[in-house]
């Protein structure tokens, strides 16, 4: 399958317009590729299902599409962030040549190596980031993904009927191989579905972002049709269900009455809150802001199971966040260097699930800032526009796209869920705010010509 996805790749973007083109390479990729598994080469970065697919989109893009593609923002902070996010693993390798000693063994101090690896794996990431910057700008680009994604959910949803049945073995039967801990795929007495991904949990938030997608494509339909699309949102609510992750499914109970009944002007608001708070957890989280105690009380009256889990992951974070205070700029680097190990052994004495807390234990601040800034960047430019004045309109699909990316990221405190269809959700709402901006900025000088010749400058009803 890594030989043949860019083969599917190059067919896709013969046959398809380069929107759909890359939004079924990168999701189709991520979905259908075996996980834990690449081809190694020497001194370029492994070759697997996130950089095969990212890869063979830029070079359809140019060659089969004939393209030209503007890599950086139009913002100065866009462009900042992606410098951080790109070259910031240079200090954190400069900064971390020194080994970690314990009785028994060491962990190797980096390299300049790692480095080169690690900024060439950066910019290979952020390539959906910039195609559906380019390609799925604006409503129709989102129409575009948010139709991908019910359709998605719905092919995907028969190997995961067959998974909850007869027990997580899709990667098995296909690839040979199971990808994770088999015990965790056991709840309430059943199986949750792994299919082709690393982990249930990563099947579980793909089942909400194609509950939302079919959320926004209820409201967008015509009476007609909207039986039918009733019908699909209620399978897809079902699916998610069958997946048995209690974060997931809060987050649709919470998205339910925003993308079904405001306004959407307002979910572009929320979500830009939402994408704040991430953004700054953990310095909330240093200054001991967050209610936590109160959260695993929820959590108890859930189950006793989950709540002890909470727990787990609680204390693991704290430990692990002091421990990247200690070289907070930077990090600590790989191999390991960021958890705590036994002083004898070497061995790790800790775990970490969020992707906040790993990143800014690898990469620090300046790392951390180039990530989750990046990522939050879209929502904070489309909040800006909704309440700015002389706004352009928004629209159905661009605000509920929001929301997933905003709970994409609210995902990533229990979870390390940033996945290439995530860069590709924040290019193309990146690209849409940039087209908004010019928009206002239109709005703003037409109005004023308006009032200077006699008419009183009005604001655009959202």
């Amino acid at each position: 399958m890594l030989l043949v996805w860019p083969l599917v790749c190059w067919q896709l973007w013969k046959r398809l317009d380069p929107g759909r083109a890359l939004i079924w390479s990168v999701l189709g990729g991520y979905l259908a590729m075996p996980p834990l598994t690449a081809i190694n080469f020497p001194i370029i970065p492994d070759l697997d299902k996130i950089s095969i697919p990212n890869l063979m989109a830029l070079y359809c893009a140019i060659y089969v599409a004939g393209d030209r593609i503007r890599f950086l923002p139009e913002g100065k902070l866009g462009k900042l962030l992606i410098v951080l996010y790109t070259l910031s693993p240079f200090a954190t390798v400069l900064t971390n040549a020194d080994p970690i000693q314990f009785q028994l063994n060491q962990l190797q101090g980096m390299r300049i190596y790692d480095s080169v690896a690690a900024v060439t794996n950066q910019v290979i990431v952020l390539i959906p980031f910039f195609l559906a910057r380019h390609y799925l700008r604006g409503a129709e680009g989102a129409r575009k993904v948010l139709e991908a994604l019910v359709l998605a959910g719905l092919i995907y949803s028969v190997p995961m009927l067959i998974e909850v049945r007869f027990s997580p073995q899709m990667n098995v039967w296909v690839y040979g191989f199971f990808q994770h801990d088999f015990f965790q795929t056991i709840r309430q007495g059943g199986y949750r579905p792994v299919v082709f991904l690393p982990h249930g949990l990563w099947v579980a938030f793909f089942a909400l972002m194609c509950l939302v997608a079919a959320m926004v494509r209820l409201r967008a339909v015509t009476a007609e049709a909207r039986p039918k699309a009733f019908l699909v949102l209620c399978y897809l609510a079902f699916m998610l269900f069958l997946c048995k992750s209690a974060g997931p499914m809060v987050y649709a109970l919470g998205l339910a009455p925003l993308v079904l009944l405001t306004p959407w002007r307002w979910q572009i608001v929320v979500a830009a809150i939402l994408a704040a708070i991430v953004l700054t957890y953990p310095m909330l989280r240093g200054a001991h802001l967050v209610p936590l105690q109160q959260i695993v009380d929820f959590a108890t009256g859930f189950s006793a199971d989950r709540a002890y889990s909470l727990q787990f992951r609680i204390d693991n974070e704290e430990l692990l966040l002091a421990r990247a205070l200690e070289r907070p700029l930077f990090g600590w680097g790989g191999y390991g260097r960021s958890f705590l190990h036994d002083p004898v052994t070497g061995q790790m004495t800790t775990i970490a699930d969020g992707a906040w807390v790993i990143v800014l234990g690898i990469y620090g601040w300046l790392g951390y800032i180039g990530e989750f800034g990046l990522t939050a960047l879209p929502l904070l430019a489309l909040g800006r526009e909704a309440v700015a004045k002389y706004a352009a309109e928004f629209n159905r699909y661009t605000a509920g796209l929001a929301l997933i990316l905003a709970a994409n990221m609210v995902d990533l405190l229990p979870n390390a869920t940033t996945i290439p269809f995530t860069w590709l959700m924040a290019g193309a709402l990146l690209g849409e705010a940039e087209r908004m901006h010019h928009a206002r900025l239109a709005n703003r000088r037409s109005q004023l010509r308006a009032g200077l010749h006699g008419g009183a400058p009005k604001r655009t009803v959202i």
